[in-house]
């Protein structure tokens, strides 16, 4: 039977081309051992650790450098989904090359992100996010028994949701990535507040110093400024209307054009402009002075072409009228 028709296929379109490669095709699942160790004179680390949040556990292999801290090779093995495997496959892949210090900055965000298609849709159904929290964990295991210290020593960060063990800037980090509107997404995307709830809201049976209703409202508070304060990006001139082609000649022709003629007793008008292949025509008619002056035909349509041709756009052709 087909995975089409075990779920419709709707779930399976949810995910990535990545994470599917890895889930059936994972290139660092395995382990290492001793001899592994010994061929390459480094140290063997295996972690264990297993989230509470999905009931899936992960085994991570480092073989570590004792002089540089670097890790040379790394492989795990992962007991749960598939969404596990691929983020498990791609934290290993990242780890190589990394110090041990390096390598405890990789969040399960960084995870997310490497498994996508493309920056602006996510890796993995919002349900599976979590997922990746494993992946990341496991790596500060590993590195607390490489340093012989306790995990809580990579624990820089607030921690809002105990249960799910998810921090506050990994919070923030998901709304702003995904545009989240509501606290049912945060935990979908996270599993932040999906067991004791005391973390969602005041008023649980545990006080907490974060509340996911406020983090949401503070974090699309700091997106709206944002995005207020932010200067829209300048369309070139192909990509503005006519009109606002128009309001773009009219502008340079004041600033630029008019106070000459103007000085000599003459002027210029914009009678029509007209979108042509690849170019933008510009119809003009002289006023004044201008409309008897012998330079008129030559000299003076040569400074206004040029001049819009070099404030506005190359692609105008102007039309003396």
């Amino acid at each position: 039977m087909s995975k089409d028709s075990l779920i419709g296929g709707s779930l399976w379109e949810q995910y990535s081309d990545k994470v599917t490669k890895r889930m059936n095709n994972p290139s660092f699942m395995g382990e290492l051992t001793e001899e592994d160790a010994a061929e390459k004179g480094a140290k063997l680390v295996v972690a264990d650790y297993g989230a509470d949040s999905c009931g899936d556990a992960v085994r991570l292999y480092w073989l570590v450098d004792p002089e540089s801290g670097k890790i040379l090779d790394a492989k795990y093995k992962s007991f749960g989904c598939g969404t596990a495997i691929a983020s498990s496959d791609v934290m290993a892949e990242m780890c190589i090359g990394l110090t041990v210090d390096e390598a405890v900055k990789i969040t399960n965000l960084d995870v997310e992100r490497a498994l996508r298609d493309s920056p602006d849709r996510p890796a993995v159904p919002p349900q599976k996010m979590h997922c990746s929290v494993m992946a990341y964990d496991v790596i500060k295991k590993a590195a607390s028994l490489y340093k012989n210290v306790d995990m809580s020593v990579f624990e820089d960060e607030e921690i809002v949701c105990e249960c799910a063990q998810v921090s506050l800037s990994t919070i923030k980090d998901v709304i702003r990535l995904n545009d989240l509107k509501t606290v049912e997404e945060i935990t979908q995307y996270t599993k932040a507040g999906a067991f004791c709830k005391s973390c969602i809201r005041p008023g649980g049976h545990e006080k907490r110093k974060f509340y996911l209703v406020d983090i949401l409202a503070d974090t699309r508070a700091e997106m709206e400024h944002e995005k207020l304060n932010t200067p829209p990006e300048e369309k070139t001139f192909s990509e503005l209307t006519l009109i606002q082609k128009h309001k773009a000649v009219e502008k340079v022709i004041e600033q630029f054009i008019l106070p000459i003629l103007n000085a000599d007793g003459g002027s210029v008008e914009v009678v029509d402009m007209k979108e042509e292949e690849g170019s933008t025509a510009v119809y003009i008619r002289y006023q004044g002075a201008c409309q008897g002056c012998a330079a008129s035909s030559t000299g003076t349509y040569e400074v206004i072409s040029d001049t819009l041709k070099q404030k506005v756009d190359t692609s105008i052709i102007v039309y003396l009228l």
